[in-house]
């Protein structure tokens, strides 16, 4: 049972002392210390801001650009990274026709390019890996959306820090696995990490302003997934489809899954840590199913911060685009919250026994280092696992605590670029490796 280090959380500080949010010496200095303040010289558009999208055809991608087409005098697309959907990114660039455009299936880069044939103005069109990093690093972009799952979207993204871009971000790796190289990297460049993902984006948008050292908790709210109330002897029954009903969001199968596992609440209370500088101990869980608060902050005086929206990705992508402005939204294809509509919102705390994901993710986050990445990395592929129907839902701990177990062995406390990568791919064959020696 990861018996190297704790599982659970320390017991919370009942003292009376001011305790602010604060980094450990052991963890890289976070994306916003506990506040978030404009600097004076930040600097503005004449005319639409530049941006560049990585994972154009997936959920984060269509949505970034649904949010372009809307507001085509605040922003617009300088380039596109998709991964194979030929077919769609050929829509997109007809639409939004950008400078250049990379297709990561380097197999299929002359279908694209008869597919483009007819346009009058042809972007640059680079293959490959290498096609996605100068995408990501485009001279004229501003801002560029990291919309690429996994590990694959860390080298992009570092790209584009280096490059001097800001980061949307709404690649998780980029954060719990690469969080100990990429803030570092992020200080250096002076560049800025806005949080794309809901739940992060609301602990950002309740930091504005706030004073240095008041920030004193972070509360992470979740719907708490398919099996908030299913008894725990029910567990052992549940079968892929079970995990693929999502009671509020409409998501992928993979982050589908993780909600059924809590394994995205765990790995996002890693996030917030890296971004925000909170000690484990000053990050709580709180299940909150109608998914209306998407986060709350407390502060020292113990008042209690949140932000509410309906459950809506392209709100949190929106405001990554403006930070630090608001931009007028019409009701007609941004609907307003009616609390009046919902009458009551309820809290919980998450079950830690049904969902042993959470102790898992907090004792990887104290460990650090490439722990993180690891964590991050097993349950990705155990999830694939179960969705093959190789592994049963329980499993899927099972899987990632053994894999974690064995890296400890090997834990990097401060890695490198090429150590995050490595223990990733270490992490995915270890966990495969697992269901093929029926160790699970």
């Amino acid at each position: 049972m990861l018996c190297s280090f704790p599982l659970k959380r320390k017991d919370s500080d009942t003292t009376t002392r001011r305790r602010s949010v604060h980094c450990s010496v052991q963890s890289p200095p976070p994306a916003w210390p506990g506040t978030a303040i404009p600097e004076p010289n930040l600097k503005t558009w004449d005319g639409p801001k530049p941006i560049s999208v990585l994972g154009s055809t997936g959920s984060i991608g269509t949505q970034t650009l649904s949010i372009v087409a809307e507001f085509p005098d605040r922003f617009k697309i300088v380039g596109l990274a998709a991964g194979s959907n030929v077919t769609l990114l050929a829509d997109q660039v007809k639409t939004f026709k950008p400078e250049v455009v990379a297709l990561r299936d380097e197999s299929r880069i002359d279908e694209l390019k008869e597919a483009l044939a007819d346009m009058e103005q042809q972007p640059e069109i680079i293959p490959g890996e290498q096609g996605v990093i100068e995408v990501a690093r485009h001279p004229d972009a501003a801002t560029v959306v990291t919309g690429i799952v996994g590990c694959a979207g860390l080298k992009p993204t570092v790209a584009a820090i280096e490059a001097g871009k800001d980061i949307a971000l709404a690649n998780k790796e980029t954060m719990i696995a690469g969080g100990p190289f990429v803030l570092p990297l992020a200080h250096k460049h002076n560049i800025k990490i806005l949080p794309a993902d809901s739940e992060h984006s609301a602990i950002f948008q309740c930091i504005q302003g706030l004073p240095k050292g008041a920030l004193r908790k972070i509360l992470l709210t979740g719907s708490g997934g398919a099996f908030r109330e299913w008894p725990v002897e029910k567990m052992k029954d549940i079968k892929v489809a079970d995990a693929l009903k999502h009671p509020i969001w409409s998501l992928g199968r993979k982050i589908t899954v993780d909600s059924a596992t809590l394994f995205n609440k765990g790995l996002e209370v890693i996030e917030a840590h890296y971004l925000f500088g909170a000690e484990y101990d000053d990050i709580e869980i709180v299940i909150h199913p109608q998914s209306i608060i998407h986060s709350m902050i407390e502060t020292q005086d113990s008042s209690v911060i949140a932000q509410l929206g309906l459950p809506d990705m392209r709100l949190p992508l929106l405001y990554t685009l403006s930070w630090p402005e608001r931009i007028y939204c019409s009701e007609i294809t941004w609907p307003r919250l009616d609390l009046t509509k919902y009458g009551s919102l309820t809290f919980q705390a998450p079950d830690n026994a049904k969902f042993p994901s959470v102790n898992l993710c907090y004792a990887a986050g104290r460990a650090g280092g490439t722990m993180t990445g690891v964590i991050s990395a097993a349950n990705e592929k155990a999830v694939e696992m179960f969705v093959e129907e190789k592994i049963s839902y329980l499993d899927i701990f099972k899987v990632v605590e053994l894999t974690c177990q064995e890296h400890q062995k090997e834990l990097v406390a401060s890695p490198s670029l090429e150590e995050i990568i490595h223990y990733d791919q270490w992490a995915r064959q270890y966990a495969a490796s697992l269901q093929k020696a029926s160790s699970v």
